[in-house]
């Protein structure tokens, strides 16, 4: 149907005038005011048009290890590509009926003339998001977008002098920083240390390859564990006996980050250290747990000690805020109507009238949250 036709189509509910023109008109205005909103009509003209919410395109999807897969995504209307490198976003995908949502690091340098961005996910077996977007999503699916945050982020100007530290996938926001660099032209004295079991775990290992020849300042060790063993902070003042010098930036599981940080302390140095975390330390046990009701939305869940109220909520389709969903960012904190949660990081209870991150909080039996 042309949009002439659509105008002069009988409305529903309207009694067709004499005049033609009048229908066009009263036609017109009754759609309009339908319970559709602005946002309905964009997403029909380009599903990446919204007023109400960041969206984008994946149009490629390439794997970089067994488990690993890089995602290169066209946002729509309102991102800002002037985020820091190292940053993370929030992406959502429509699977079995239900928004799931998880936050990445960007992998990509940003770029205003491109206007793509990328993130590299690792599946994990527990995982069912990461499993999806690494083996099941498909070019051209459209996704949810929240907007870059993060401290984890390199500088403008950079240091002089930088150590990254790194492991797994958290790898993931070092590259997008050695991307960064490499586009401006600028790239200072790097040492960047990776840990993976073997060769063909390492993510991004031809372009770590080819920074470490392509500039004389950057100096690239990868630890293969499973035939080398752990890298041993030790060994650091052997290999690279300036490390105290240097801005570090340390990123990976939850054991390796523990060790780095008490190195930086023992040595003084701690205030040059920069960590960002991908898991927590859950101090819950699945025979914790418990009625969890959000109170808004008049939805309600059983859940164990060890499931995050973040995790409860969205299970059952509650709108849930969230950023770094690693108790960093505050952004998920709401206030306990009723009930008690537990802290999963000290093991903390609180308790009626207390405000809590829900992305690091569980149920310690029945609960209410206002949302």
């Amino acid at each position: 149907m042309g949009f002439k036709d659509w105008l002069e189509a009988p409305v529903s509910g309207v009694a067709a005038p004499k005049r033609p023109a009048l229908n066009a008109v009263r036609g017109a205005l009754t759609r309009i005011t339908t319970p559709l909103i602005p946002d309905d009509y964009l997403h029909l003209a380009n599903p990446l048009w919204s007023a109400r919410e960041l969206r984008g395109r994946i149009v490629r999807v390439e794997k970089l290890t067994d488990t690993a897969a890089t995602l290169v995504i066209k946002p729509g209307w309102g991102f800002d590509f002037d985020y820091r490198p190292g940053q993370y976003i929030g992406i959502g995908l429509h699977v079995d009926g239900r928004w799931h949502w998880r936050s990445y690091s960007l992998t990509s340098a940003p770029d205003w003339k491109d206007k793509q961005i990328s993130i590299a996910v690792k599946a994990m077996p527990e995982g069912f998001l990461s499993s999806h977007l690494v083996d099941g999503v498909k070019t051209g699916t459209i996704v949810r977008l929240a907007a870059p945050k993060g401290d984890f982020a390199l500088p403008d100007p950079p240091p002089e002098k930088i150590l990254f530290v790194t492991a797994g996938s958290g790898i993931t926001p070092v590259i997008g920083m050695l991307r960064s660099l490499d586009t401006r032209g600028q790239m200072p004295d790097v040492v960047h240390v990776h840990s993976a079991p073997s060769r063909a775990d390492v993510m991004f290992c031809a372009e770590l390859e080819a920074l470490d020849a392509k500039y004389d300042s950057v100096v690239s060790h990868v630890q293969l564990t499973r035939s080398d063993g752990k890298f041993d902070l030790r060994s650091l003042d052997q290999r690279f006996p300036d490390w105290r010098e240097r801005q570090t930036w340390a990123c990976g599981p939850i054991a390796m980050l523990d060790e780095v940080e008490a190195h930086w302390a023992d040595a003084g140095v701690i205030d040059r250290l920069h960590t960002e975390r991908f898991e927590i330390a859950r101090t819950g046990s699945a025979e914790d747990g418990g009625t969890v009701t959000f109170a808004r939305s008049g939805r309600t869940i059983e859940v164990d000690g060890a499931t995050t109220l973040l995790e409860a909520g969205e299970r059952v389709g509650v709108q849930m805020p969230f950023g770094c969903r690693m108790g960093i960012c505050q952004t998920c904190v709401v206030a306990v109507s009723d009930g008690h949660v537990r802290d999963l990081r000290s093991g903390k209870e609180h308790s009626r009238g207390d405000r809590i991150q829900t992305c690091i909080s569980a149920a310690a039996g029945d609960c209410t949250l206002e949302l």
